[in-house]
C-alpha cells in the first residue's frame, strides 16, 4: 500500500489498494488487484502490458469512468468515489480530458463545433466557447482545419481534434487510451509529437495506455501491468527532444 504522508504536498492523482473485480454469473475476473500508484502534475505516464493485463481497466477506474470494488483514488485531494455519481461526473467534465483509439467525434460537426461541444455541455456561452475551441485547434495545429468535418480530415488530423477536445477545458489530467493504435505510423508520431509537446511546455498531465514501445519509450514513467498487478514503475527512455525542435508538430 502507499502510505499517504500528510508533510507532503498532495500529489495530483494517488491512487491507493485499488480492486476490481468483474464478475458474471459463471466467472469472477480479479481485474485489478491491489493497486497504488502515484503521478505528479506535470508528469507524462505510459502504461503498458499485454492483452487483458488490466491496462484500459486501469484508466476507467482511475478516472472515474467505472466503479472500483476496494481502495482510494484521489485526483487533486478530492477522493474520488467518496462522491455521489453526479458529483464524480461533474468533477470528471471539470477536471479531466480523454483522447481515445476511436476519436469519437460527432460526424456532422466541424472540427470547432467537436471542439466546443464539452464547454456548451457546461454551460460557457456559445460565443466564448467558440472563441476557446478555434484557440484550442490552433494550438494543435489546425486553425486552417475548423470548418471542416471529420470525414473530411485525416486520421491524424482526426485524433488531433480529439486532443483539442479533451485540452479544452483546461483540465488537471488528460486520459489517453491507445491514442495512436488507429494510426499509422507516421500519423502517430504526429499525435506523440503534440502531446510530447503539450505535456512539455505547457506542463500537461497526461497518463496514457499503450501497447506501442515506442509510444511508451516517449513518457516520463513507464508502469508495466501484468495481471492485474502494477510489475513496474520506472523513468522511461524519452528522447523527443533529442529528436525534435521544441514545439515542433509535422503536419
Amino acid at each position: 500500500m502507499v502510505a499517504i504522508d500528510r508533510t507532503d504536498p498532495m500529489p495530483l492523482l494517488l491512487a491507493e489498494g485499488v480492486q476490481k473485480w468483474y464478475r458474471t454469473d459463471r466467472v469472477a475476473v480479479h481485474a485489478l488487484i491491489d493497486l497504488d500508484l502515484r503521478v505528479d502534475s506535470g508528469e507524462m505516464v505510459a502504461v503498458m502490458g499485454p492483452s487483458g493485463s488490466g491496462k484500459t481497466t486501469l484508466l476507467n477506474c482511475l478516472s472515474g469512468l467505472d466503479s472500483i470494488d476496494g481502495g482510494r483514488v484521489w485526483i487533486e485531494g478530492v477522493d474520488l468515489f467518496a462522491m455521489s455519481d453526479a458529483a464524480r461526473t461533474a468533477h470528471r467534465a471539470a477536471n479531466m480530458g480523454f483522447v481515445f483509439q476511436a476519436f469519437n467525434l460527432v460526424p456532422v460537426f466541424t472540427a470547432a463545433e467537436n471542439v466546443e461541444l464539452p464547454l456548451l455541455l457546461a454551460g460557457t456561452p456559445q460565443k466564448q466557447a467558440r472563441g476557446r475551441a478555434v484557440e484550442m485547434l490552433d494550438r494543435v495545429g489546425l486553425a486552417d482545419r475548423a470548418a471542416h468535418r471529420p470525414g473530411e480530415l485525416s486520421g491524424g488530423e482526426q485524433q488531433r481534434v480529439t486532443v483539442a477536445r479533451a485540452l479544452v477545458g483546461r483540465p488537471a489530467i488528460v486520459w489517453a487510451d491507445e491514442p495512436t493504435g488507429a494510426l499509422d505510423t507516421h500519423m502517430a508520431e504526429q499525435v506523440m509529437d503534440l502531446l510530447c509537446r503539450l505535456n512539455r511546455e505547457e506542463r500537461q498531465t497526461i497518463v496514457l495506455v499503450t501497447h506501442d514501445p515506442a509510444v511508451g519509450a516517449r513518457a516520463d514513467r513507464l508502469v508495466r501491468m501484468r495481471d492485474g498487478r502494477l510489475q513496474s514503475d520506472e523513468a522511461a527512455a524519452r528522447h523527443d527532444e533529442d529528436r525534435r525542435s521544441a514545439g515542433a508538430v509535422r503536419r
